[in-house]
């Protein structure tokens, strides 16, 4: 029997948006500290294609731009944009970035925009875990602000060399450009909300 070949041309974003595609790849991938060959071993989509589109030197089919939006850990809707109001981003509870290393899991809840200066996420600590090593370098920009809050269990966060304990219902800011990193020195699983705000430091 003769097999069928579908000749119809792959479907393509709208040219009028490959700009503006380009540039929401680009600055996602800035905002992960990815480079165009990280990307594209995450995607599958090869460099030199990858920066056309960021270009707007083209406009990928939608199979391309559902391969970059899984490299960046999205869903080709929220890469494009199709579950956004004007001034409105929703983040599913099903459809949440996460990860997990050692007893710690982080699921974020402020989804990748372009240009945010705030991040929301909800970490898991199990009992005797820890959110890094403690001579971990610090892992955000310098400036950054960070606030912790204690949703359940004891937690425990060493700040350049001092620890402060915390309980349900407490709060604390640092500066998170300093080493630090957290503790559960109990039993039970501790959960907090982390929220981190870019470069708002002075003096």
């Amino acid at each position: 029997m003769a097999t069928t070949v579908d000749k119809r041309p792959a479907r393509r974003i709208a040219v009028g948006d490959a700009p503006a595609i380009g540039d929401r790849v680009r600055a996602l991938r800035e905002a992960m500290g990815l480079s165009l060959r990280d990307l594209g071993e995450r995607s599958g989509v090869s460099a030199p294609m990858l920066s056309q589109v960021e270009r707007g030197e083209t406009s990928p089919t939608l199979a391309v731009a559902a391969k970059i939006a899984a490299g960046l850990e999205l869903t080709l809707s929220q890469l494009l944009r199709l579950d956004e109001g004007e001034h409105v981003s929703v983040s599913r509870a099903g459809e949440r970035r996460g990860s997990e290393r050692g007893g710690h899991r982080v699921e974020e809840l402020t989804p990748p925009l372009p240009g945010q200066r705030a991040d929301v996420s909800l970490h898991t600590l199990e009992g005797g875990a820890t959110t890094g090593g403690r001579d971990d370098p610090p892992m955000h920009e310098p400036g950054s602000r960070e606030t912790a809050v204690v949703l359940a269990g004891m937690l425990v966060l060493v700040v350049d060399g001092t620890r402060h304990e915390l309980g349900e219902g407490d709060s604390v800011t640092f500066d998170a450009d300093l080493p630090h990193h957290f503790e559960n020195e109990g039993d039970e699983p501790t959960r907090f909300i982390a929220v981190i705000a870019a470069g708002l430091r002075r003096g």
